[in-house]
């Protein structure tokens, strides 16, 4: 088993910055690639990013490339979303999940391996 807990949201005025952080704690926590997904009202749960366990490999959709970046640390068994120049439509529920990643998407593992979630709003 796999627990997940998000923190580091809020609420930025467009073009303000913030970092998420996903704490993994479990027997085999670092051995799984991770990502960020997220979910605002009326819209459909979308990937955002993804860093592959061993080599670090990256992913991210093109709505944030050059804009987030995502990166972990696992002797603190933790993966972040550092998120700059944000946008309202970047407004959402921010969720991480461990992940299988297939050609370079970020595909969902498992339902249980969820966090929470932790809610960014961006607006003015």
């Amino acid at each position: 088993q796999v627990l997940l807990v998000e923190s580091g949201g809020g609420s930025v005025q467009p073009g303000g910055s913030l970092r998420l952080s996903c704490r993994a704690s479990g027997e085999s926590a670092n051995w799984y690639p991770y990502g960020w997904f997220r979910q605002a009202p009326g819209r459909e749960r979308e990937e955002v990013s993804c860093i592959a366990g061993n080599d670090g490999s990256t992913y991210y959709a093109d709505s944030v490339k050059d804009r987030f970046t995502i990166s972990r640390d696992n002797a603190k068994n933790t993966v972040y979303l550092q998120m700059n120049g944000l946008k309202p439509e970047d407004t959402g529920v921010y969720y991480c999940a461990a992940v299988l990643i297939v050609q370079g998407k970020c595909v969902p593992y498992d339902s249980n391996y969820w966090g929470q979630g932790t809610r960014v709003t961006v607006a003015s």
